[in-house]
């Protein structure tokens, strides 16, 4: 039993010190993913040392100390995505239709032939905007009755798993496709207009994730979110950034994006709102994401029931209110983000020029 529970421990330090690299291999940058098991493994791991460890022993002290700040470590990271943390986005105080958005973003799968029962959530929910990631020509087909009721579109339907499609209620000006950073990988851009009159910049990103089967580097996903991160940090339009990123919430990389971009994340004091995977309860991650600029305040957010992919679908309901926005703060930027968000994206020969941006 010892001898498991010190395997057991170096184990927990390992996945614990990997993310501290600052290496792109996908097995170092995974290590980012399962912190929410790595901290229930680390609290399983700390009872088990309490009931078993003879703790006149120095020894067992070191290793009890050595997990309780593996947890810690974690929990710093996760805990902004529960309920005890305050929010970062307040509430929106007033329901007026005409200053709401609401946007569902589903990663369909390529091959999941569950169009259907997207088409049934758009149907319940009436969203604004739709985007799909992972949509093919057989998605476009299948999606063409939304265009009665969102007649906006922006389509880019690729067999690669990398397909876009976005369908609006709202007027979508200036809309452009774009491959930033990899020539098969788009991303969108386009002004939305609200009822109100009011501009919003959006734009939708799907980056390549690093993985053995595709990039086996988080090189190409780390400079589209540097690069477009930094094409919004000096603007004071209403800006909206969504899409599924390949990423998760609490990683080095989302939260260099947005203390550059300086957006904010709703979900900050209300919940992870994990999206992947679909079939694998104990590793479900928060993959899909929305952040806002201070125009923005948060009506409610909500992940959606499955329609056959791997990725549960996303609502996310905002009101454009940039008086009580007033106020509203992200993460802040020190020096060595922006020197670091070069690095990235110089390796990529890529830069924030490259993205548009509609509107300005």
């Amino acid at each position: 039993m010892l001898l498991t529970l010190l395997l057991a421990t170096v184990i927990i330090l390992i996945a614990t010190l990997l993310p501290l690299s600052r290496h792109p291999h996908w097995i170092i940058r995974g290590m980012d993913f399962p912190r929410v098991q790595l901290a229930v493994l680390a609290a399983l791991l700390l009872t088990a040392q309490f009931l078993f460890f003879d703790f006149e022993n120095i020894t067992s002290w070191g290793l009890f100390i050595v997990v309780l700040c593996c947890l810690s470590w974690q929990l710093w990271w996760i805990l902004p995505y529960t309920i005890v943390w305050p929010v970062e986005v307040q509430a929106a105080k007033e329901g007026s239709f005409e200053r709401s958005l609401s946007i569902i973003t589903s990663n369909v799968l390529t091959p999941n032939r569950g169009a259907d029962k997207l088409l049934e959530l758009v149907k319940e929910h009436k969203p604004d905007v739709l985007v799909t990631l992972e949509s093919d020509q057989w998605w476009q087909d299948q999606l063409a009755p939304l265009e009665a009721e969102m007649p906006y579109t922006i389509k880019c339907p690729l067999d690669n798993l990398y397909g876009m499609h976005v369908y609006s209620r709202l007027a979508l000006n200036e809309a452009e496709t774009s491959f930033l950073v990899e020539d098969n990988v788009p991303s969108m851009h386009a002004l939305l207009t609200l009822r109100t009159g009011d501009k919003v910049r959006i734009h939708f990103l799907h980056p390549a994730p690093p993985s053995p089967t595709e990039n086996p580097e988080s090189a190409q996903r780390d400079a589209e979110l540097v690069v477009v991160a930094r094409s919004v940090d000096d603007s004071n339009q209403a800006i909206i950034v969504t899409g599924d990123l390949n990423d998760v919430a609490w990683s080095a990389t989302t939260r260099l994006f947005r203390k550059l971009s300086g957006l904010l994340d709703p979900r900050v004091g209300r919940g992870m709102f994990n999206t992947f995977h679909v079939d694998y309860p104990f590793l479900r991650w928060p993959l899909d994401h929305l952040f806002h600029s201070q125009h923005f305040t948060v009506s409610s957010i909500k992940r959606l029931p499955s329609i056959g992919s791997d990725h549960f679908p996303i609502l996310t309901c905002l009101s454009y209110t940039p008086v009580q926005g007033i106020g509203q703060e992200g993460l802040e930027t020190e020096n060595s983000d922006h020197s670091r968000a070069r690095s990235i994206a110089d390796k990529q020969d890529v830069n924030k020029n490259d993205v548009p941006r509609p509107g300005e």
